[in-house]
């Protein structure tokens, strides 16, 4: 029997909420809310919650050392051309911004949304949504074609679902408390406007953004390789700073010498029993008086606590080599390091940033081309389809390199678009600019104005006016 629209939605929102529990453990982690691991349950006792919300992070810094290098700038179609109109429908829907918290949301929980709508029913937008609310069916054996796609939401007294599928669009709501029923949705639609309508793209308008996906898997947190790393170090730093609280300062001990006692007097004054003195005055105060024969003072050194210092050390190093990260993101030194050697320790960061790319590439090409679809345009989209994304140099360069390395593919013969393309951040809009700037200094040195090359000229000061002849000294 064929499953009602009904029954996909409450099916696909059940896997929401199993997701949801994964993408809350990463998210936790990013921000270092993490429970002490690895720690005896003696340990645990003796200290309480003194280490609960202790964490020494490492899970924000992988994700945040890939993120920043994933930049997109913009779209070329089938013939490498740049497509103006997809620059612009992104920035639009400001995705040149909220790309940087999806695909940060992609790393960190594994797999991040884009929805492509017109929720007015005339403009087209862009919309990046969290695991924690929206999911992606495929095709049954078939991994890249959607099948259908919810998207969940809350205000607080009911819930609202929408389900996408290639021929129609159904919105739900139900309440929140005793356990509403999902019905069609009346909240936020006009008087007369129904549920349900067909879906005017043909196909699913939401696009799943998955990080590190396998063949016949599913995608993978960044953080996963750090987790057992993170609390292990998490651990050892509160057992080092347990042990440097008794250990890491020189302890002293009195020898031949009775513990210090006062005596206890009863009412009318005489001595009835003796009690120990507390210790905690003499370290106050530290005074003491050895008023025995043959006492001394022995002294125990301190103790060295470089061993826990030396295992966190290689377990950031572990860090570093599962995750490809550079040392001088996680340990910060940079002593006397030369720009090849730099270079040459961020080739594994920059080769992960370029596989990111092609993935995330893909998803990102087949939003533009709903956006295009969206706005009846089937020429363009289907030459997004076949284009690709613009991103920016995923390795960090000195200005003087870029300076050097332009000037060299100049003196290859390459066209001024192409060396200016390879500016590190520079937009498409950028690129229009400068090509209009060439083009007014070819006009104003064909047109003889040379000196508009160089900005309009400053004021001249009024030149004085000669006397007349007459007035002019003999000149005898």
């Amino acid at each position: 029997m064929a499953e009602t629209p009904l029954q996909m939605t409450v099916r696909l929102r059940a896997k929401i909420e199993r997701r949801k529990q994964a993408a809350e453990k990463w998210s936790n982690a990013y921000e270092g809310k993490r429970p002490l691991l690895f720690a005896s349950p003696e340990f645990t006792t003796q200290t309480g919650g003194l280490f609960k919300d202790f964490s020494d992070n490492w899970c924000a810094t992988v994700p945040d050392a890939t993120v920043e290098r994933l930049m997109p700038l913009g779209f070329r179609l089938e013939d490498g051309t740049i497509d103006q109109a997809a620059g612009r429908a992104w920035r639009r829907s400001e995705c040149d911004v909220e790309i940087g918290l999806a695909l940060l949301e992609a790393l960190i929980t594994s797999r991040a949304y884009a929805l492509v709508w017109r929720p007015d029913g005339e403009n087209t937008e862009i919309t990046f949504e969290h695991a924690s609310g929206a999911v992606v069916e495929y095709v049954p054996g078939r991994r890249r074609a959607r099948s259908a796609g919810l998207k969940v939401w809350h205000d607080g007294s009911a819930e609202y679902a929408t389900l996408f599928t290639p021929d129609m669009v159904y919105r739900w709501q139900r309440p929140m408390r005793d356990g509403g029923q999902w019905v069609e949705r009346t909240d936020g639609l006009s008087k007369g406007e129904p549920a349900h309508v067909p879906n005017p793209l043909g196909v699913v308008p939401l696009i799943e953004l998955p990080n590190r996906s396998r063949l016949n898997g599913s995608p993978r947190s960044e953080i996963a390789t750090v987790l057992p790393l993170q609390d292990a170090v998490n651990t050892l730093w509160a057992h080092m700073m347990t042990a440097s609280d008794g250990l890491a300062l020189p302890a002293r001990a009195i020898l031949g010498m009775d513990r210090p006692v006062r005596e206890i007097l009863d009412e009318t004054g005489e001595v009835v029993g003796e009690e120990d003195l507390p210790l905690d005055r003499f370290r106050s105060d530290r005074l003491l008086w050895l008023e025995k024969e043959g006492a001394s003072i022995a002294e125990f050194s301190a103790a060295s606590l470089s061993n826990y210092l030396d295992v966190i050390g290689v377990a950031v190093e572990h860090i570093a080599a599962q995750t490809r990260t550079p040392a001088t993101y996680l340990t910060g030194k940079l002593i006397n390091v030369s720009a090849d050697a730099l270079a040459a320790s961020e080739a594994g960061l920059v080769a992960k940033v370029t596989e990111r790319q092609r993935h995330f590439g893909s998803g990102l090409r087949e939003v533009m081309r709903l956006e295009a679809l969206a706005n009846g345009e089937t020429a363009r989209a289907e030459a997004l389809a076949l284009g690709s994304v613009i991103w920016r140099d995923p390795q960090f360069r000195s200005d003087s390199q870029y300076a050097d390395a332009l000037v060299k593919l100049k003196a290859l013969g390459l066209p001024d678009e192409a060396v200016w393309e390879r500016i590190p951040g520079v937009t498409p809009e950028e690129i229009e600019r400068y090509k209009r700037m060439r083009t007014d200094a070819a006009g104003a040195i064909l047109g003889g104005n040379l000196s508009a090359l160089f900005g309009p000229k400053a004021d001249q000061p009024d030149q004085a006016e000669e006397p007349p002849a007459d007035a002019l000294p003999d000149a005898a």
